[in-house]
């Protein structure tokens, strides 16, 4: 029993019930050195990492007919640049056409009847591959590993027959297209947002957005930061590193720069919890207040905005809006800080974490519409980002169980 359970998958389709069967890779695949005698030009050029054909007019390569292997359908190709994902490098299957690859990537053909959908996944699954490679790799010392192949023909892994090969083969090729479906989708939503961010905030100089609400024409009031709201930063004790400050257990939510989400929200459960001894010197901010990074990465954290859902406290990295000045509706305001933080945060200063100093933010200049538009927008903002992040759970979801798929569909 223990026996077969090595030898098949943990889930199959129906009708299908033979072991795998267990095949030297020398049985499966020869090494082919086939050169380019001149049927393929620039326009065949194939950029092996993400298997496309790359455009005429960046290929470089004056050797094209001398320096390059010809790669079939369905041939593939070891990348031999290893990374946190892949730890000795990987194979990357042809799904495109045949076509020319630099001679620095090793092609190896099918010599038997295969599914191409099928082996796609299955050469790229690290826990098949990287002790097949862990034998057969030798390091060229420049980062980039090289594949043995007689060590590498002579290593074996389990095979199903061709007709289970096509029916996996089917199911991942549809996983693929849905999630670039929805990768698709979710990337038009985020780009309708930042359209009618543009549009329908005033641009610099101006006092009148470009899309508007039917029934609102009057100009834009232009304030100063100072003169809408009340701000201040998070505090916590120091050093951050004293265990006595933290309790996990039974403390209360300490919020940093990280566990500000994208999606105007805080994550659902902070890495940290704070003690009784922290809770005098740290900030406590109840939920409902809008709150925004001042400092980190410029691409990854400054700028990033929330609405906080809980009571926590928060860290001095962020700036928690505590009142008004007037009338504010708070997913309108949101956006502004976010769009805001967008636009300005280049100003920020260091190199590896930078910063936006709450003094800078004084006189930063928005642009406040009357009570009544904030909550039109507010609220279109809020029916957009909420449309985004069920997109982006969908595809969280797809991606979820393409992985786990490819746990107990291979072995």
């Amino acid at each position: 029993m223990d026996d077969k359970m090595i030898k098949e998958p943990e889930i199959r389709f129906t009708g299908f019930s033979d072991a795998w069967e267990q095949r030297k890779l020398g049985k499966e695949f020869v090494k082919v050195n086939e050169r380019n005698d001149g049927s393929f030009g620039k326009e065949h050029w194939i950029s092996v990492a993400k298997m496309y054909f790359q455009d005429p007019g960046k290929v470089q390569s004056n050797n094209i007919d001398t320096r390059t292997y010809v790669m079939k359908k369905g041939d593939i190709a070891f990348e031999g640049h290893p990374n946190d994902e892949f730890k000795f490098g990987r194979f990357v299957a042809n799904d495109i056409g045949a076509g020319v690859v630099s001679e620095l990537f090793p092609i190896y053909r099918h010599k038997r009847e295969y599914d191409n959908n099928y082996w796609k996944h299955a050469i790229q699954i690290e826990r098949i591959m990287s002790p097949i490679f862990s034998k057969s790799i030798t390091s060229s010392g420049n980062s980039s590993n090289k594949l043995d192949e007689k060590h590498f023909l002579r290593q074996s892994i389990f095979v199903p027959t061709i007709e289970e090969q096509v029916k996996i083969g089917r199911l991942f090729k549809y996983l693929n297209n849905l999630i670039t479906l929805h990768q698709r989708e979710l990337d038009l939503l985020k780009q309708s947002k930042k359209a009618m961010l543009q549009k329908m905030f005033p641009p610099n100089g101006s006092n009148i957005p470009e899309i508007r609400f039917a029934g609102f024409t009057d100009d834009w009031e232009q304030r100063k930061l100072k003169d809408v709201a009340n701000y201040i930063r998070g505090s916590f004790p120091q050093p951050y590193s004293n265990p006595d400050f933290y309790d996990e257990e039974n403390g209360k939510p300490f919020v940093q720069v990280a566990d500000i989400g994208f999606d105007l929200k805080l994550n659902s459960d902070t890495k940290a919890h704070i003690s009784k001894i922290a809770e005098p010197k740290s900030r406590f901010v109840e939920a409902g207040k809008i709150v925004v990074a001042l400092q980190g990465s410029i691409e990854k954290s400054i700028g990033r905005t929330a609405i906080t859902q809980y009571d926590a406290y928060f860290d001095r990295t962020i700036l928690i809006f505590e009142e008004y000045k007037f009338p504010i509706d708070k997913q309108y305001f949101a956006q502004v800080i976010k769009k805001l933080f967008e636009a300005e945060k280049e100003r920020a200063w260091g190199a590896t974490i930078s910063t936006i100093t709450k003094e800078h933010l004084n006189d930063f200049i928005i642009g406040v519409p009357k009570i009544e538009e904030q909550r039109k927008i507010g609220s279109f903002f809020s029916n957009l980002d909420n449309l985004i992040t069920l997109y982006q759970r969908e595809l969280d979801s797809l991606i979820k169980l393409k992985k786990s798929m490819l746990q107990k569909m291979f072995i």
